[in-house]
């Protein structure tokens, strides 16, 4: 029997390896996924909160998300700040929790940095679309077609996510598709745009991450579940 170093089937593997590490980005956590969706979790629980004492009434079935739909102009703007400045608190907290498992995990998988040239590619990937979608939804949330913003906010994000699946870990995609749906779901029930808001961006990614961390991090003999 030839040393492994000698079977051409393990030279192959091993470049094949080599190749995909240049050119993927395969250190991103499962747990960077579960941490961010727990910040957006936490994130809907506070906007409905804020919705519900500034604009829930009777009328609108305590719904404030609802009834965002219906204030008027002088009233978004008065809300914006709030709402702008939770969203870029989530998004500041979602990039925390990633950084910091990603870390970890590439030092553990014996790479110098986190930032390689495969990571770099992936961050334009998902940015291009995220800033775009975000732009775009600000534009709806100010010309009164607030119904629209988080079917937006899902659209967008999961095709910033089919455009960075060729740059990480393929199942990354199925999260994007799921996004969409989700949006495209939205748009049918925008009176639910909080809660699918919620269950795109919170539960979708703890899922996603706990069935990344079973697949590829976790250590021999242990297993994590949503339950």
């Amino acid at each position: 029997m030839k040393p492994a170093a000698q079977d051409p089937l393990a030279q192959l593997t091993e470049i094949r390896a080599i190749m995909e590490r240049s050119s993927r980005f395969l250190s991103l956590s499962g747990l960077s996924g579960v941490g961010a969706g727990v910040v957006a979790l936490a994130g809907t629980v506070v906007a409905h909160y804020y919705l519900l004492q500034e604009y829930g009434s009777q009328e609108y079935g305590a719904q404030g998300y609802t009834r965002l739909f219906q204030t008027t102009e002088a009233e978004r703007l008065a809300a914006l700040p709030f709402l702008m400045g939770l969203a870029l608190a989530m998004i500041a907290a979602a990039l925390l929790v990633a950084a910091i498992f990603t870390l970890r995990r590439t030092r553990r998988d014996g790479l110098r940095s986190m930032w390689t040239a495969p990571a770099r590619r992936l961050a334009i990937a998902l940015l291009i679309p995220l800033v775009a979608g975000g732009l775009f939804c600000l534009k709806l949330y100010l010309s009164n077609a607030v119904e629209l913003v988080v079917p937006g906010l899902l659209v967008f994000y999961g095709l910033a996510l089919l455009n960075g699946s060729k740059y990480t870990l393929d199942e990354i995609k199925y999260l994007g598709l799921t996004q969409i749906a989700l949006g495209l779901l939205a748009l049918l029930v925008p009176g639910y745009g909080l809660l699918l808001f919620g269950l795109g961006f919170g539960l979708g990614h703890i899922g996603y991450g706990l069935l990344m961390y079973n697949r590829y991090e976790r250590p021999t003999g242990t297993k994590l579940t949503a339950s």
